[in-house]
């Protein structure tokens, strides 16, 4: 099944649950606008090679479009409308006034120079200048894509509208109209709703797994850590490392700048991201690739709480068995939701034509995403349903809400 297809069908299962009208169903069920473009670049021997991009802008109703860019090779269009349904649900979720849009190009952006993928990303911008800016549509980063990419595309839509327009994109460099805090937004975000969630699931142990420490995993272990979890276990792609009494974050970040990988931190026992999944531990954080807790290994799943830090980590049959295990799973699409809660304070603080402090920026977040929680699990208890059931038909009915007020 395509990734647009398990978006629809994910959608006619939480609409079930949303109270919402045919006719608006209707309308969810597909985009409101899709841009083709293809965008054509002088490489650094002179020739000219043309790249495809799309921009997919699902729903408006609640605001602009919201949704990162990505370059990568596998980039399709269906992918690119499955993601910006789900940036809809994920801002409505956290309930940020906008809708939900996603962008990428079909580029390995490791084959490019410098200069190469500037031209790319500027050329990208040019083609859908007509269809975003601040009250449009706002993109950001994603796979692929940093603050200096962000910063160019910002520069190339200036040009082409004629005037300053810091707010027409998100997580550009601070220099630059960026937001301090944006970097650990997303794994800070995750921790705000964590402790909302331990109190009131009422799960006092904090012992933690962490599968995945890259920019997402490692920022929340480091995080977690300097709030007295206990992270006894942490994974890169090359494998797992395990210590019942706590690793030293410090220790392990300086092993794997000297060789490459975690396996082999002093005082641990290595073992298998798998092995990993299956510790007896409080809190299990998948934060790396997506269906890593399936109907293979779900009935081995040991913790007490699953908090979804990557995006689809755990798939449906996968959440069934969790469910009958009594595990509760903090879904994606509000574990993760603090980076688009930090993009949306940038383009707040853009169009003040203000600056933030990190402590106003971190204290926002921590109501945002403490409130989103308890708005989920109350609907969760109400509809006795799962928390991933409940924060996707809350969405829904959100979004829904909307569109019957602007009488579409």
């Amino acid at each position: 099944m395509d990734q647009f297809r398990n978006a629809q069908e994910q959608l006619l299962i939480s609409a079930a649950h949303a109270d919402i009208d045919e006719n608006i169903l209707r309308i969810l069920m597909e985009p409101q606008r899709v841009i083709s473009v293809s965008i054509p670049v002088v490489l650094d021997n002179g020739n000219t090679k043309l790249f495809q991009g799309y921009r997919s802008q699902y729903n408006n109703a609640r605001g602009p479009f919201k949704g990162g860019i990505r370059y990568h090779p596998d980039v399709t269009l269906s992918e690119v409308k499955a993601l910006s349904m789900w940036m809809a649900w994920k801002c409505a979720v956290a309930e940020l006034p906008f809708g939900g849009g996603k962008g990428g190009v079909i580029v390995d952006p490791k084959q490019l120079s410098n200069g190469e993928l500037e031209r790319l990303s500027r050329g990208y911008i040019r083609s859908i200048a007509s269809f975003i800016g601040p009250d449009l549509d706002v993109p950001a980063p994603d796979v692929n894509t940093n603050s200096q990419i962000m910063a160019w595309m910002r520069d190339e839509y200036e040009k082409s509208v004629g005037k300053q327009a810091p707010a027409v994109i998100t997580g550009k460099p601070v220099e630059f109209g960026g937001i301090h805090g944006r970097e650990q937004a997303t794994a800070l975000g995750g921790i705000f709703v964590l402790q909302q969630a331990l109190n009131v699931l009422k799960i006092r142990e904090k012992t933690v797994a962490v599968q995945g420490i890259g920019n997402v995993g490692g920022h929340i272990a480091k995080l977690l850590e300097e709030r007295d979890y206990k992270v006894v276990a942490v994974s890169d792609s090359k494998g797992a490392i395990y210590n019942p009494d706590g690793l030293k974050m410090a220790e392990v970040w300086d092993h794997k700048k000297k060789t490459g990988g975690v396996s082999g931190t002093i005082g641990s026992k290595m073992m298998s991201n798998d092995e990993l999944l299956e510790l007896p531990v409080s809190i299990l954080i998948p934060s790396a690739l997506e269906n890593v807790i399936n109907e293979d290994n779900a009935n081995d799943i040991n913790a007490e709480m699953v908090l979804e830090m990557a995006n689809g980590p755990t798939n449906v049959k996968a959440d069934t068995i969790l469910h009958e295990k009594k595990i509760p799973v903090i879904p994606d699409i509000l574990a993760n939701s603090g980076g688009v809660c930090v993009s949306h304070s940038e383009w707040v603080q853009n169009r003040e034509g203000s600056v933030w402090s990190l402590e106003k920026v971190n204290r926002l977040l921590g109501e945002r995403m403490q409130r989103a929680f308890l708005d989920v699990h109350s609907f969760a208890q109400e509809k006795k349903i799962t928390l991933r059931t409940a924060a996707q038909a809350l969405a829904v009915q959100r979004v829904a809400h909307a569109i019957k007020l602007r009488g579409y």
